[in-house]
């Protein structure tokens, strides 16, 4: 089957199902309408879906007419809690809830490609599921799907996202780091309580987490390599009770965001360094509560990546794939790449200038040339069939 070709004559109905799932934003863990949408869909098409009492989100499966291995495609269905502000004719129908993620395209493109799939399952080797997660936002969406078993027959997996650092339409598939790692901290700064006109008579929590503050910037500038992407960032400070008493405690929260496991070990090692010796030169006593959420999503299988980029190229040409810097932003698809090392993850370009697309993801104003949707839903596709024919009939 040409899949180019196909999804473009599908592109109607991607673009009505990307409208409806627009239209119709849940947060993480609540997408109930939006799996009952899916499974509708799905089943209509004559495709078996596994659904969960406890769970939203739902796979699809695909079986071929040869035998063969399992590959894994995969989308994400939550939306974020943004108010939207696009002036579109279907945005948003609840109020401070968007998909200003993309995540509807990836999840109308999936549908798409499960169409494709379907239509030419008799030329099929081996089966293909379909995972249409929930809970992406929230950092471990992902981990019930593979906890349950229900991902343990699979031997590759694909990931994809929209992406408004690439021209729209070009797909990116890159050796190598594509999103960094996700930790997220608490430090407690604990020192003594004492009048505002005396601060000899105490220990200041404030003034010890300030220089924390500082301290915590030399882990990117004299610590880590320069050549290994590393990012420290506190975003929130709660200290204090009145403007006349020395704060006995103080409260730091931040992210960590590193492209390497080997930066990201370094960041925890010297922030736990620098807390504890800065607060003992205060006087005052710390700790940090590290939170490790989402490792980098990293594509470091090269056969697998070529099978991507080949499918891009037999499906739109040598000149659709772009190189991008990789992202300091985290990906919960990173714990099936934990899972299942044979597993890549690709960008599909959505800035357009000349149709206003230029709004970075996560804010309100976020949208896409729906053009790309049929380019997204034709890869799934392709790739899923070529990395099956390619494996030859393995694993059965």
């Amino acid at each position: 089957m040409d899949f180019a070709q196909r999804a473009q004559q599908l592109r109607e109905t991607i673009v009505r199902d990307r409208r409806w799932i627009h239209r119709h934003p849940e947060l993480s863990y609540h997408e109930h309408e939006t799996t009952a949408y899916l499974v509708c869909r799905l089943t209509r098409m004559g495709i078996p879906v596994q659904t969960f009492g406890d769970y939203t989100g739902c796979i699809a499966t695909i079986q071929g007419g040869q035998p063969g291995r399992t590959v894994l495609l995969r989308a994400d269905i939550d939306a974020l809690p943004i108010q939207e502000e696009t002036g579109l004719d279907f945005a948003s129908v609840h109020p401070g809830v968007m998909h200003a993620c993309g995540h509807d395209c990836h999840t109308a493109m999936l549908l798409g490609a499960a169409r494709l799939l379907w239509e030419g399952r008799q030329e099929l080797y081996g089966t293909v599921k379909l995972l249409f997660q929930a809970a992406e936002e929230v950092f471990i969406g992902s981990h019930y799907y593979w906890d349950r078993g229900c991902l343990s027959d699979v031997d590759a997996a694909m990931g994809m996202h929209v992406w408004p650092t690439a021209p729209s339409g070009k797909l990116v598939v890159q050796d190598g780091p594509m999103m960094a790692s996700c930790d997220t901290f608490t430090i407690t700064v604990r020192g003594v309580s004492a009048h505002g006109s005396r601060p000899d008579a105490g220990r200041d929590a404030i003034v010890a987490a300030s220089a924390i503050i500082c301290e915590l910037q030399t882990i990117v500038s004299r610590c880590a390599s320069p050549l290994d992407p590393l990012v420290v960032s506190v975003g929130t400070v709660h200290a204090g009770t009145e403007f006349n008493i020395i704060a006995d405690t103080a409260v730091l929260e931040g992210t960590v965001r590193a492209l390497s496991e080997q930066a990201r070990q370094l960041a925890e090692t010297a922030m736990g360094r620098i807390v504890r010796e800065t607060s003992a030169a205060m006087g005052c006593t710390a700790e940090v509560d590290w939170r490790p959420l989402e490792s980098p999503v990293c594509n470091g299988n090269m056969a697998l990546n070529e099978v991507a980029r080949s499918a891009a190229r037999k499906l739109f040409g040598d000149g659709v794939l772009y190189r991008v810097q990789p992202a300091m932003g985290s990906e919960d698809f990173s714990y099936l790449m934990e899972k299942i090392p044979n597993s890549l993850f690709l960008f599909l370009g959505c800035y357009d200038e000349a149709q206003g697309c230029v709004h970075p993801i996560h804010n309100g104003k976020f949208q896409i040339n729906e053009d790309i949707l049929p380019i997204g839903a034709a890869q799934y596709a392709q790739f899923a069939a070529d990395y099956l024919e390619q494996s030859g009939g393995e694993g059965q």
